[in-house]
């Protein structure tokens, strides 16, 4: 599907982004375009694979819609990544969340027609379900306006992936914890019962490429993942660090956070299929040709819905799931 093809991958040079460009690599492509705005981090991302040759840069930014439709030329897949994620910037700045991941991801649609684009996989968020802050509301409508994208052309193809937290990503909790404790000698955590949903980056763009043979375009994909308490997240690594004096401080919730993440909502269920034993598939509300009909003989997922507090890794869990990634 993907050998000898050219693909977009939109904000990749991130840590989903890396990890994506190197399983994508072993599919054979014609070329992989990696469109970003930081010239920095592109030419670290051209050294890391040491000059690959299939391997394009382009600076740009998705604000800037005749840039990117440049960048889509000749390009059959795209990969949505680029987005605005820090909660506490997305609440500061609402306005400018609101011009990359939600403007930003009308002009990838846009790109994608006008080009002639087979497929568009845009990668969501947990935040999107049920959303309480604006970076949760912006990948939300980002959500809407993908699936809505499958009603204007029948040549391009879109789907979303919804998956929560990636281990290890820039920003993730592990290294913030991990600073904290060779600086302070301390963490500091929002709230005790706090959970959150975690998978590593090789995992997850696994599944993100399953979603992009599989899927038939119109469908949200959402991704099974192991979930744990923020605060035995925190327990584990310090006992891991051998360090007796390092303690756990308790901050309180930040603007637009959430004590529990959903991947799935009460509403979204009453539309939502078993599609395997890693993914649920959220049918859309829109009337999208053949859709329904290539989920008509998948179970109805009969949950209320899919959250962060249910079926908790243990401790003993959280550190195999550390170990086996090299966190600990």
């Amino acid at each position: 599907m993907l050998n000898n093809q050219t693909i977009l991958v939109t904000g990749g040079t991130g840590s989903w982004g890396y990890e994506l460009v190197r399983q994508l690599l072993d599919k054979g492509p014609k070329e992989i375009r990696i469109f970003s705005r930081n010239e920095n981090n592109q030419f670290i991302m051209k050294q890391v694979f040491n000059g690959e040759s299939r391997l394009r840069f382009i600076i740009g930014d998705i604000r800037e819609k005749d840039a990117l439709i440049e960048a889509c030329r000749g390009v059959d897949y795209i990969f949505h990544l680029a987005a605005l994620k820090h909660v506490p910037v997305c609440e500061e700045q609402p306005l400018d969340a609101l011009k990359t991941n939600v403007i930003g991801t009308q002009h990838v649609i846009d790109a994608a027609i006008h080009c002639g684009a087979k497929k568009v996989v845009y990668i969501s968020t947990d935040k999107a379900s049920d959303p309480l802050n604006f970076y949760g509301f912006s990948k939300a409508m980002g959500e809407r306006l993908i699936i809505h994208a499958n009603t204007l052309t029948g040549q391009t193809k879109f789907v979303c992936v919804r998956g929560g937290n990636v281990l290890g990503t820039n920003g993730s909790v592990i290294h913030v914890f991990k600073s904290q404790m060779e600086q302070r000698n301390k963490i500091g955590i929002t709230d005790p019962q706090m959970t959150r949903f975690f998978m590593s980056v090789q995992d997850a763009i696994k599944l993100v490429l399953k979603a992009t043979y599989e899927s038939v375009g119109g469908e949200t994909f959402v991704m099974k993942m192991p979930s744990c308490k923020i605060s035995d997240l925190a327990q584990v690594l310090i006992e891991a660090s051998g360090r007796t004096k390092i303690t756990i401080e308790t901050l309180g919730v930040r603007p637009g956070e959430k004590i529990h993440e959903l991947l799935l909502s009460l509403n979204e269920s009453r539309k939502t299929i078993v599609y395997s034993d890693q993914y649920y598939v959220i049918l859309p509300t829109l009337p999208i040709e053949g859709v329904e009909e290539h989920y008509a003989n998948y179970p109805a997922a009969k949950i209320a819905e899919y959250s962060s507090k249910e079926r908790l890794m243990n401790k003993h869990e959280i550190k195999e799931m550390l170990e086996k990634d090299g966190f600990i």
